[in-house]
């Protein structure tokens, strides 16, 4: 088992333009961090201390140009560029997303080769990162090609985990998209990830109606009736704690949310916006079902406070600690399902 200050963070810095920077800046000032991990910021040394400089932070980095270079037990800046970039607080700019890939296409080099254990991504502008040469429409869909597993978008707080079946898709082909065999896969992924990620037993799931109240018999639709639930019952048939569908509008109010260990929205909105409302601030964007771990805040570039130095970190904080608690739990699942006279004995890391 790896030593907590020993594991390594990769962190791609996003949109410059945005608060990225500010909170990745934020995180690590606090040097307690590092009795927990060794980040490795993907940028470039004169980027950093132009932000360290502009918000006035007391930080110190050891400035990197090779991977094996990296130093534990301090913050490590990996050079991808040399040029001096220009940084306008809160403006969208093309140049700024082709910095926002550099960074992100190192890290994730760095993470498939093992240089780092984990990866913890700054928020990007969809818009400003698409070329010629890079077109996903974000992390998620990126990192799904480069790393083996199959991705899912899971939000991630102390009290609530809710994944999607789609994420990044238009309202009017959501349905199109949600076949019996996408449930099955996303349930799958979603129940591995439990047990292997978080060390949950037997996941209770509970999965969200495709049509509002379930489609009331027909009347609102049909596919809950006919994809739906005969995908769920294969799935409950199967041994697996599976529920539903339940109406969503009802499902968070009512506080029924607390009795599964995770959660399965049909779509980006119907799963982000209560995600958000109860959590926003502290939870985290987990990639599940990847070979690699993956996290990043539950938060955009928020042009609109860039620059000012109000930012809140904590997200990115949550984000950087999750990351290393499944790389954890990985490592210990791993071991245990190596040996199965173990089983049972799961080590709690947060005591």
């Amino acid at each position: 088992m790896k030593k907590s200050e020993n594991i390594i963070v990769g962190i791609s810095i996003g949109d410059l333009n945005g608060i990225g920077g500010e909170v990745v800046l934020k995180t690590f000032e606090d040097d307690r961090i590092l009795e927990f991990c060794t980040p490795v910021i993907f940028a470039s040394s004169k980027t950093i201390a132009y932000l360290k400089n502009h918000f006035k932070y007391e930080i110190n980095f050891n400035d990197i140009n090779k991977i094996n270079e990296v130093a534990f037990g301090k913050v490590n800046v990996f050079n991808c560029w040399n040029e001096t970039v220009t940084i306008d607080f809160g403006k969208e700019d093309l140049k700024i997303g082709e910095y926002a890939i550099k960074s992100l296409q190192a890290a994730t080099k760095a993470l498939k080769h093992g240089d780092v254990d984990v990866l913890v991504t700054a928020p990007i502008n969809k818009h400003n990162i698409q070329s010629k040469d890079f077109n996903f429409p974000g992390h998620t869909d990126y990192l799904a090609k480069e790393l083996e597993g199959e991705s899912l978008m899971f939000m991630v707080s102390d009290s609530l985990r809710i994944g999607l079946l789609t994420d990044h898709v238009p309202v009017k082909d959501i349905v199109e998209h949600i076949t019996s065999q996408l449930i099955e896969k996303k349930i799958n992924t979603v129940y591995h990830s439990l047990e292997k990620d978080f060390n949950i037993n037997r996941p209770k799931i509970a999965v969200l109606g495709i049509n509002p109240h379930t489609g009331d018999n027909g009347v609102i639709g049909h596919e809950d009736d006919t994809v739906m639930r005969p995908t769920l019952n294969k799935l409950k048939e199967s041994g697996k704690l599976v529920y539903g569908p339940y109406a969503a509008d009802s499902f968070f109010g009512s506080n029924n949310y607390k009795n599964f260990d995770a959660i399965i929205a049909s779509y980006h909105d119907q799963g982000l916006i209560p995600f958000k409302t109860l959590s926003f601030g502290q939870g985290v964007n987990y990639t599940a079902g990847l070979s690699k771990v993956r996290t990043s805040p539950d938060h955009g570039t928020a042009y609109e406070i860039a620059g000012k130095g109000i930012a809140d970190e904590n997200s990115f904080k949550e984000a950087v600690f999750m990351a290393i608690q499944i790389f954890k739990n990985r490592l210990d699942y791993k071991e245990l399902t190596s040996n199965p006279l173990k089983k049972g004995e799961r080590k709690d890391y947060d005591n």
